[in-house]
């Protein structure tokens, strides 16, 4: 069995798209009607710059979702296949899941563009700039993370955000608290903790003025039945109700993203292959959680027709 699976905030750089744009048609096509949803020149930014720019959330947030999408429709068109009938399952990481929804038609490309663009915007203005942070333990489970996270809070928000794989967790909160973690982490046997150049702190309670955005935005969109189930970050279970799909994304925006446990949840289902469609970050979490996993990461043309030649 297969899933196709969809990158996260980070994976952006100036230049994305750029080539595929260059030699597909189907590219340029997707990229063009992110820019039309969006009432902006979206691919511009992708493939000029300023870095600062594509690295603010509500631009990066869409810019993700557009490549993936546009590798995808490459695969899907100029190499004869489908998702349906390559794909068991579709998962993606915090807003890869609103890619993964849209790889399995379950929410229309302008759509997920402008779903995305209004979920950059409100998590960015959810908490003032320099009030949270973020910080990757390296060298500790989730439960050691949530631990150092406790112990740090002192009253303040800090929590686990991304349980993203055997050895890598992320906590996020206020700003203090977080920047507490940092020596604690060392102190209670992680191997480093490292801030992270986020501009807010994802996934974590002081999110919740952007999760009432995304119930009212969520709430005004049609939403289908996926082509293939969704393993859902909040829950790292499979999904194909609309309702209850809603439902999860509004959560996921305070809610961890459990990527360790779908990762394993999907494998223990009997996924063995993983094909991380638009990046090359997700490919290496899954090894560290389902080491016997076979993963592939397509972003070129090169990458388009070696994957072809397996799937």
């Amino acid at each position: 069995m297969r899933a196709f699976i969809f990158p996260g905030q980070g994976s952006q750089s100036v230049g994305m798209g750029q080539a595929l744009a260059a030699a597909s048609p189907t590219a340029r096509e997707v990229f063009q009607e992110v820019d039309h949803a969006l009432g902006q020149s979206l691919f511009k930014l992708m493939t000029e710059g300023p870095e600062s720019d594509l690295t603010l959330t509500e631009n990066a947030q869409p810019a993700i979702m557009a490549h993936a999408i546009a590798v995808l429709r490459v695969m899907e068109r100029e190499g004869g296949i489908t998702l349906a009938n390559k794909a068991d399952f579709v998962a993606g990481h915090s807003l890869g899941e609103y890619t993964a929804l849209c790889a399995a038609g379950a929410i229309d490309l302008s759509t997920t563009a402008r779903l995305l663009k209004t979920r950059g915007r409100a998590m960015q203005a959810a908490v003032p700039v320099g009030e949270g942070a973020m910080a990757a333990i390296l060298g500790a489970d989730r439960d050691k993370a949530q631990a150092i996270a406790d112990a740090a809070a002192d009253g303040e928000v800090c929590t686990v955000a991304n349980d993203n794989d055997p050895s890598q967790v992320v906590i996020s909160g206020s700003k203090a608290a977080v920047e507490r973690a940092l020596p604690l982490a060392k102190e209670m046997g992680a191997k480093r903790a490292i801030l992270l150049p986020v501009s807010a702190p994802f996934h974590c309670p002081l999110m919740q003025p952007a999760a009432d955005v995304m119930a009212e935005a969520l709430g005004a969109v049609a939403v289908q039945a996926p082509l293939v189930p969704l393993y859902a970050n909040v829950t790292a279970a499979p999904v194909a109700d609309p309702q209850t799909i809603k439902a999860l994304l509004v959560e996921q925006v305070t809610g961890m993203v459990r990527w360790r446990e779908s990762v394993i949840a999907m494998f223990e289902a009997g996924v063995t292959e993983f094909v991380e469609v638009g990046g090359k970050v997700l490919g290496p979490m899954v090894k560290r959680s389902a080491p016997d996993a076979t993963t592939a990461s397509v972003i070129s043309m090169d990458d388009i027709e070696a994957v072809l030649k397996t799937l």
